[in-house]
């Protein structure tokens, strides 16, 4: 049975079954919970189990109390922050021109705007970070995020609520001006949660995809950026990292992978010469 009927019929009974409002409010709710806590929670175990540890970027491990309260914090700040935006951003979505009614739209147009979605985030996302990180927003705001000095995959959505409205709205602001479907909406939500889990993880595996996409991020990319302090992190990106690249606020990161490769024939003496004149992250939640 072909996928395009499968995907019709489900999609047909969803919309025969739940109101516009149901399905973009609590449907989309209900599937950010689901991605979010089935992508990130296996993290935890890994970590606790001390399994793929050769992959791992960091040797220190949190403690069960430290992600024990991450999940708290993260269940309070969906229902009281996450699941609020949502049913009042429902008018705006619907005003735009959001629909979820049939036909679906083709694939085609489906990855034009995921595209254009990735590209808008990127740079929206990549200043707004950068504001964090000035004294006073880091100190009352973004500090909360890098309580996690070596992060797990649920540190992702791990901040402070005012930081949760300033740079979620990079995440929103695509489909907001572009009214796409709701299937469309769903499959960028998928995928930004999928991406920032990982980029949180804190293993970087043959697998990864920043092994095989150009400029992708990913784990070993924003595990730098959590060792550091807020004033030499840098590596501000979202997903894809060409506005590091472009800024320089990636020379840091640059030059020490280029350390590594040599350290492998000195005996990592440049590296460790490095990295002791570096400041790094107290972890507070170990």
């Amino acid at each position: 049975m072909p996928m395009a009927f499968l995907l019709q019929s489900g999609w047909l009974y969803l919309i025969t079954h739940f109101s516009d409002f149901q399905l973009a409010c609590l449907g989309s709710f209900f599937l950010h919970e689901s991605v979010f806590f089935l992508s990130g929670l296996p993290f935890i175990y890994i970590e606790r189990a001390g399994w793929l540890s050769k992959y791992k970027i960091q040797t220190k491990n949190n403690s069960p109390a430290a992600q024990e309260k991450c999940i708290t914090r993260l269940l309070l700040y969906h229902f009281g922050v996450n699941l609020p935006v949502m049913l009042f951003s429902y008018p705006v979505f619907k005003y735009m021109g959001m629909q979820s009614s049939l036909p679906l739209p083709s694939w085609k147009v489906v990855l034009i705007q995921i595209i254009f979605y990735f590209i808008l985030e990127d740079f929206v996302f990549y200043w707004g970070h950068r504001i964090l990180h000035t004294k006073w927003l880091y100190k009352n705001v973004h500090s909360v995020h890098h309580e996690y000095a070596t992060p797990f995959g649920l540190t992702s959505e791990y901040a402070h609520p005012a930081e949760i409205l300033f740079l979620g709205f990079a995440t929103i602001i695509g489909p907001a001006i572009t009214g796409p479907h709701l299937i469309t909406l769903w499959l960028w939500m998928v995928l930004r949660v999928l991406e920032t889990v990982e980029a949180h993880c804190g293993y970087h595996f043959p697998w990864s995809l920043s092994n095989f996409i150009p400029l992708y991020g990913g784990a070993d990319f924003h595990d730098y950026h959590h060792r550091l302090l807020y004033t030499k992190s840098g590596n501000y990106s979202s997903t894809f990292v060409y506005m590091d690249w472009i800024f320089g606020t990636d020379k840091g990161y640059r030059k020490l992978k280029g350390l590594k490769s040599t350290g492998v024939e000195n005996g990592g003496k440049q590296i460790c010469f490095f990295l002791n004149n570096l400041s790094y992250e107290k972890d507070p939640a170990n």
